[in-house]
């Protein structure tokens, strides 16, 4: 059965979370999940206190920027979660947005020999080993959590290059897709997972989690076209879906016949009513779809 999920976007004010959280519990949505986008809301205290206002959705973070975290403290921190949360608890780690990461001082020359290094010991750390490496840039000496995770961790990587995409099969349990990434491109990334997974000898499954750019209601469609072209990719045809529940519900089918297991709604960073948006997508999509 896929997923169905919503992002709750940081472009709303911290103190709108709760009540979102909790309607989406009560709405019985699978999966909310929140954005560590510079510079807005913090990706693990949001989601700490959205876990804790909440007794059944599952929270997932999308992304932690790499850079901006020692690789110690994002265990301690995921760790401390899934411990706390067991089972309510996703998270996908990217390279963040370079421009972003220049802003704050943490761009680094290679962010794929980051990402490599971060993801390698990040799970050696998640599953309690003890940890000494010295990569280029993660460094480690006899590191190894006090309060390791109860089970395994899942860790996701968030990829739109072939590279990076390929990566993520390598080294991680499975892959976040982007809003620009659509059926066919899921398809290609699916196979590039495969290849990536094949070159390690890694078999299993691995989790394929793909975000959907969506609009419904009143000028939805201007709504939708708006925000394309404010991203740069008004030249990307078939980018995101407008319409009703039957429109975006089709959308979300194709993507999983591409790939994905899991599908999470994104609306537009103007969207009108965040609640009723939530509610659509649990209400009128999810029953939809199979």
């Amino acid at each position: 059965m896929t997923t169905l999920g919503a992002i709750i976007r940081p472009q709303l004010p911290p103190e709108r979370i709760r009540s979102l959280v909790q309607l989406a519990d009560q709405a019985g949505l699978e999966e909310v999940w929140l954005w560590e986008d510079c510079f807005l809301e913090g990706g693990i205290s949001t989601a700490a206190a959205a876990l804790a206002w909440t007794e059944n959705v599952r929270v997932g973070v999308g992304l932690l920027p790499v850079p901006l975290r020692n690789v110690a403290i994002a265990a301690m921190e995921v760790a401390s979660l899934q411990r706390m949360f067991p089972g309510r608890v996703r998270f996908g780690v990217g390279h963040g947005v370079q421009e972003w990461m220049g802003q704050v001082g943490a761009r680094v020359e290679s962010p794929v020999t980051l990402l490599r290094e971060y993801v390698e010991a990040l799970r050696a750390l998640l599953r309690g080993e003890k940890v000494s490496v010295q990569g280029r840039y993660v460094r480690l000496d006899d590191v190894q959590l006090g309060w390791p995770p109860q089970g395994d961790v899942e860790v996701l990587v968030g990829a739109v290059g072939p590279r990076t995409v390929r990566l993520s099969g390598e080294v991680a349990d499975g892959t976040i897709l982007s809003e620009v990434t659509l059926a066919d491109g899921v398809r290609s990334a699916v196979q590039l997972l495969a290849e990536g997974r094949a070159q390690r000898g890694r078999d299993g499954e691995h989790a394929v989690v793909s975000y959907l750019l969506a609009a419904t209601g009143d000028g939805a469609h201007d709504r939708l076209r708006a925000e394309i072209e404010g991203k740069g990719l008004g030249d990307v045809p078939g980018l995101g879906v407008a319409g009703d529940a039957e429109a975006v519900a089709e959308a979300v089918r194709r993507l999983v016949d591409a790939g994905a297991g899991t599908v999470v709604l994104e609306p537009t960073g103007d969207e009108p009513d965040p609640e009723g948006f939530l509610r659509f997508v649990a209400e009128e999509v999810r029953p939809l779809v199979p």
